[in-house]
């Protein structure tokens, strides 16, 4: 009765941990976030006013609500904003952890509007007005992407498309690269991606509770089977892009102390598709474009350029 007794408090405690470990990084019940909540990090002190005035930019602008349902029957929605031409290009973005499309895609979508492209932005599972509530580092978004475009793909048949991404919507959309993509898609954007699930998980472990979160990350894996119904393990971006099917355009801030550098480096050297990387010195997570939006909008301009997204001769300006 004693060896039971002591296997059924053994069992517990391991639950109670995996379930404590799931929910800190992975549950996500409250939608409410405002775009206008920027990182409280001192690395994005000079740069709030900027990103605050881009951000009230992108939400000035009329859209269309989408709505599509997931792989799995989860409601998932979406921003459209229309280009003057109705036939031009479109880019789909993709928000990262825990943020909003307006936030992180403010950059890429006046881009997208300068280019005079159609622009989809959709609010990642579990965040903003799509259901969910565990967040799955890509591992489930990834499909997701594929839904999206395939529905862009239907409804626009032959429409140019761009797969486009923030930090965790940079690792989703080059997650979805190994998948089978319509033929519309084009190319794919990733700002500042991580290189795998687990390795992001385990560095921000280290940065907050040192040598704990090595004894922690078999109940993050546990937590992550048991209470969000997937693997952590089962896709990342460098496994990915190494049978990616469309051309890529990486770009990070050489200063970013969230997702380091590096960790673009290793993706683009696993990727065996075209490929570039452009790195921004002194940008930190996320704000390659408010540091250097020249370099960047360059850097864009001319991958869409290369897949024949674009012509560059027909920029528009924008007020």
């Amino acid at each position: 009765m004693t060896i039971v007794l002591i296997i059924a408090a053994v069992l517990a405690l391991v639950l109670l941990l995996s379930y404590v470990a799931y929910r800190i990084p992975f549950y996500h019940a409250d939608h409410t976030a405002s775009p206008y909540d920027l990182p409280p990090e001192h690395q994005y002190d000079p740069y709030r006013e900027k990103m605050t005035a881009l951000i009230s930019e992108m939400d000035a602008v009329p859209f269309e609500p989408v709505e599509i349902q997931s792989y799995d029957g989860a409601k998932l929605f979406g921003r459209y904003y229309p280009a003057a031409e109705q036939n031009a290009p479109l880019l789909i973005g993709f928000h990262g952890f825990k943020s909003t499309a307006l936030r992180d895609m403010a950059g890429g979508g006046k881009l997208a509007r300068q280019l005079g492209m159609n622009l989809l932005l959709v609010d990642q599972r579990s965040h903003g007005r799509s259901d969910g509530k565990t967040i799955c580092f890509g591992v489930k978004e990834r499909f997701d992407c594929l839904g999206w475009a395939k529905y862009a793909a239907e409804k626009w048949p032959g429409r140019p498309i761009v797969l486009a991404g923030v930090s965790m919507g940079a690792a989703t959309v080059l997650m979805a690269s190994d998948l089978d993509l319509p033929g519309e898609v084009k190319g794919i954007m990733a700002d500042c991606p991580y290189s795998d699930p687990s390795a992001i998980i385990k560095k921000v472990g280290r940065d907050s509770m040192g040598a704990l979160s090595i004894a922690l990350y078999p109940f993050i894996l546990l937590g992550a089977r048991l209470y969000g119904g997937f693997s952590l393990t089962a896709a990342s971006p460098v496994k990915a892009v190494a049978n990616a099917k469309v051309p890529i355009l990486l770009i990070h801030g050489e200063d970013d102390r969230f997702v380091p550098c590096d960790m673009s480096r290793e993706i683009f050297d696993a990727c065996t598709a075209p490929k570039t990387r452009v790195t921004i010195p002194d940008a930190a997570h996320a704000i390659a474009y408010i540091l250097d939006p020249d370099k960047y909008g360059q850097a864009v301009r001319k991958f869409l350029a290369s897949v024949g997204v674009i012509d560059k001769t027909k920029e528009r300006s924008i007020s």
